[in-house]
């Protein structure tokens, strides 16, 4: 691979923030949904914004979030902040995930797909998996029943984490015995076909897990702030231009696997940026959002994404905030709904 003579002097400086974030256990987690926001504002132009969004000098005590800007009467409401006269309007970008969505990719990747997603970051996704993951998220509570369902949703959760204790065959005798149960109770379907598939790779699933038990200090797999944040490095940089990635702070995002991170992209069989002659591809550090405005500001469209996106999965979605909302997702985000569709 060519190495250009790129310096990271002059990297494109963003923002970002997430909403939705709980730790490993996914699937019994209280939110479904994680958006990642990222947004590329200059500082003054994001801490306006906040002022105006906060109105009246003591009306909000606190740190100007979501919720607010979903009850705001009078001044900049929720159309104008996502609107083209908005802070945000061509300036950012929001990853989703679901959480469920999520789970189950990485269940079929470490079990059927030879880990390559896992180990290219959500890069390189089998795309026959990655669609069996959403036909099977989408059959769910509705084709086996919402105790069954989230019975194996929690199995599913357990065998790809790892504990204090770690077991390898315990979880994964578990597992399979929650697939067996789905599959006692619908035959004909496609989620049927996926779980047969399943059936026929507890060998694999062993390995597998051993293997994710070795990793998981760096390359967690029920982690999906680092995909996330990948793909937000590759929309700004297009491969070419560092970035100086600014955080509220999170500590699942560790210098070591920012390392990583950098590693992986410009590595084979990625090759998807070119690193610098001296320095680092991405920059990293973490702000307080109640510090930093062009953080808040991402941390407002995080929890505004994070909104819509499960009001769209529960079926009660605003079309107009939906329509205003889609130009900023990424369309490779973990999804199983039809906001990253955007012929929609």
């Amino acid at each position: 691979m060519e190495i250009t003579q790129t310096s990271t002097e002059h990297a494109l400086e963003i923002a970002c923030d997430e909403s939705g974030w709980e730790g490993s256990n996914l699937a019994t987690a209280n939110s479904s949904v994680i958006a990642h926001a990222s947004v590329r504002l200059d500082i003054d132009v994001a801490a306006e914004w906040i002022r105006a969004l906060r109105g009246r000098p003591g009306q909000h005590s606190h740190e100007y979030k979501a919720a607010h800007l979903f009850r705001t009467k009078g001044g900049p409401g929720l159309a104008e902040f996502l609107g083209p006269s908005g802070p945000v309007h061509g300036r950012a970008r929001v990853h989703l995930t679901h959480k469920s969505c999520f789970v189950l990719g990485r269940v079929l990747d470490l079990f059927l797909g030879g880990s390559v997603d896992t180990a290219s970051l959500g890069l390189r996704p089998d795309l026959r998996l990655a669609s069996l993951a959403v036909g099977l998220c989408r059959a769910g509570a509705d084709t086996y029943g919402r105790e069954h369902w989230r019975e194996f949703l929690t199995a599913a959760n357990a065998v790809l984490r790892a504990n204090r204790r770690p077991q390898l065959h315990a979880p994964v005798d578990a597992f399979f015995d929650q697939v067996e149960l789905l599959r006692t109770i619908d035959g004909d379907s496609r989620a049927g076909a996926i779980l047969d598939e399943l059936r026929n790779a507890r060998q694999e699933a062993y390995s597998a897990r051993a293997r994710l038990l070795a990793d998981h200090v760096l390359q967690p797999v029920l982690e999906p702030l680092i995909p996330a944040l990948a793909r937000t490095v590759l929309h700004w940089s297009r491969g070419l231009h560092p970035v100086a990635v600014v955080h509220d702070e999170q500590s699942a995002l560790t210098e070591r696997r920012m390392q990583l991170l950098e590693e992986v992209l410009a590595a084979p069989p990625l090759e998807l940026i070119r690193l610098p002659a001296r320095g680092r591809f991405i920059r990293f550090r973490q702000a307080d959002s109640r510090t930093e405005p062009r953080v808040q500001v991402a941390d407002l469209l995080a929890g505004v994404a994070r909104r819509v996106a499960t009001d769209e999965l529960l079926g009660r979605s605003d079309p107009d905030l939906t329509a205003l909302l889609r130009p900023y997702v990424d369309p490779a985000s973990r999804w199983c709904g039809r906001l990253t569709d955007r012929s929609g």
